[in-house]
């Protein structure tokens, strides 16, 4: 791998079981906006079903400080594993990167309940100066709480 390929991931403890998790940000992305409006405007499918392989979906999203777009293809899902890869096929992250995938894989707790939400940002730079995209991995972070906070509270 060359300098310019990289990959950055990170492990967000939830409450909320790891299939209603992976429901919610496979089948029902279009809700994220609701419960983390502070992070994501809105999420509109443009080709396909939500849930499908091969679904494109483009959401506005809030981040470090901007308002930003990214246009997704859902490019592998298994509902097993409670596993979604999204690949980035236009929008502001690829200013910055020839290729960018975001994988998340919700897995129950061992003990006791909840789940660990494991997730994975796969990219190729443009260019060595641009930096490795640890905000937007605490982005994802901050979003796993919000939805969390709303699978685990009463009106879920």
């Amino acid at each position: 791998m060359s300098s310019n390929h990289g990959k950055v991931e990170t492990d967000v403890e939830i409450k909320a079981p790891a299939t209603k998790f992976h429901e919610m940000v496979t089948h029902r992305p279009h809700h994220i906006s609701n419960v983390s409006p502070n992070n994501i405007q809105g999420c509109d499918l443009h080709e396909g079903e939500w849930g499908t392989v091969g679904s494109v979906v483009y959401w506005n999203y809030f981040h470090d400080g901007k308002a930003k777009v990214s246009k997704q293809l859902i490019e592998a899902i298994d509902a097993e594993k409670n596993l979604i890869t999204f690949k980035v096929i236009e929008g502001d992250l690829l200013e910055h990167y020839k290729s960018f995938k975001i994988t998340f894989h919700a897995t129950p707790k061992a003990h006791g309940q909840g789940s660990i939400v494991h997730w994975t940002m796969e990219y190729e730079k443009h260019h060595g100066d641009i930096e490795d995209p640890h905000t937007l991995l605490q982005f994802a972070v901050d979003v796993s709480k919000d939805v969390d906070a709303h699978l685990t509270s009463a009106q879920a």
